[in-house]
């Protein structure tokens, strides 16, 4: 199936988007991240596919950026959604919907006592190291360098429109790098409340990179030492690394943990789990929004739980994405094309070893497999929903050989 993607009717979306929105389409959405021709407008969503507004289709490998882990419009989600709608959403009162899935979720996470809900990653990371200084009564935070924690002023990668003081209790560590750490800590003698870090390092645009047991338990142990917490954020590989917490493999527990995204199956909500020893921290910080209190998304979020636990949908997406990424690079190496494939299986990211910081290589590639039925981004991590298929599997990776074929053809003749 090969797509033409900008349609007379996206066309007039982005004309109209233009004039009545900043940049138009912006965020993460933004075309100018995108693939050349990617459609900035989506009509309909169903199992791992979308329509864009021109009717062309897609398989979905982006997953609405990740929320989307058992597939779009899951009958059964959408169903417990329907009921609770049914009841009541958003009213004076929290639904009694919020209990049971706290009730779920906690004892899923390592050293969970309780959990806090709100909309968005942003809402919980920023929650979390709020609590730390509250729990603590100190006011360092480290951060890896490059990390992404959402789009606030304190954690945002664009610093435009903050001042100063918004990150003047931040320093900075690398990834893996227990020295740079150290380094940090000793920066900040006595003050250090917490440590926030991804359970794996996914920058845009560039490899991921999996954590060493060395970096994960001697970061434990720091934080130990210095009666600091640890925080995992856990927004981006939540319920996609394990079906739990990401670092239970190590034997390391977080103090606690922001997640959001798939929790749900793209309905929004999201949570922050903690120990029992920052319990009363967190009930002593105000923290509210007008929507945290949905019980439309709860009662999805406790869903989406429910049916990963009983289909195992975790193995089956392990093992579609394992075969994804074997296809990449045996479609790459039939013709000669150097690539470097990283990440978990869940959320592959793949890149060409002739190109450059720019990924130019990247947008020839994804634009070929748009135009072929794929949506993939040439800068973000992708990722892989419990509703793919063998089908879409042959499909997919069909785009993949007709997006390397490109790739091959460019750096050919130059």
């Amino acid at each position: 199936m090969t797509t033409t993607a900008t349609g007379r009717t996206g066309l007039e979306l982005d004309e109209r988007a233009a004039k009545a929105l900043p940049r138009g389409v912006a965020g993460h959405f933004s075309p100018q991240m995108n693939w050349p021709g990617s459609p900035h407008f989506i009509a309909r969503a169903e199992g791992s596919r979308v329509w864009d507004v021109d009717g062309n289709e897609y398989i979905d490998l982006m997953c609405s950026w990740g929320p989307i882990v058992l597939g779009y419009l899951h009958p059964e989600v959408e169903e417990a959604v329907a009921r609770q709608h049914a009841q009541v959403d958003c009213g004076p009162g929290a639904a009694p919907v919020m209990v049971d899935l706290a009730e779920k979720l906690v004892p899923m996470i390592d050293g969970g006592a309780w959990a806090l809900f709100a909309k968005n990653g942003s809402d919980v990371t920023t929650l979390s190291v709020t609590l730390a200084r509250a729990h603590t009564g100190k006011s360092t935070v480290l951060v890896a360098n490059g990390a992404y924690h959402g789009s606030l002023p304190w954690c945002n990668p664009d610093a435009q429109g903050t001042v100063p003081g918004d990150r003047a209790s931040l320093d900075y560590f690398d990834f893996n790098d227990l020295d740079s750490v150290g380094a940090a800590i000793e920066r900040h003698p006595g003050d250090l409340a917490a440590v926030i870090v991804s359970p794996y390092r996914q920058p845009a645009a560039f490899d991921q990179v999996a954590p060493t047991a060395e970096f994960a338990v001697g970061l434990r142990e720091l934080c130990d030492r210095h009666d600091a917490l640890l925080i995992h954020d856990e927004v981006r590989t939540g319920m996609r690394l394990e079906f739990g917490s990401a670092w239970h493999r190590f034997g390391v527990a977080a103090d606690m943990s922001a997640w959001g995204k798939a929790i749900a199956n793209g309905y929004a909500l999201a949570a922050l789990v903690g120990k029992e020893e920052v319990r009363e921290a967190a009930a002593r910080v105000f923290a509210t929004g007008s929507f945290w209190w949905s019980g439309d998304a709860m009662a999805a979020g406790l869903a989406t739980l429910e049916i990963m636990e009983r289909d195992d949908s975790l193995a089956k997406m392990n093992e579609w994405g394992t075969k994804f990424q074997q296809g990449i690079v045996a479609a790459a190496e039939a013709r000669g094309i150097g690539v470097v494939v990283t990440g978990p299986p869940t959320m592959p990211y793949a890149r060409f070893e002739a190109d450059d910081d720019s990924r130019a290589l990247n947008d020839i590639f994804t634009a070929e497999c748009g135009k072929h039925g794929l949506y993939l981004h040439p800068r973000h991590n992708w990722f892989v929903s419990a509703a793919m298929d063998e089908r879409d599997l042959d499909q997919a990776l069909t785009a993949v050989e007709a997006g390397v074929d490109a790739v091959a053809s460019k750096t050919t003749t130059g």
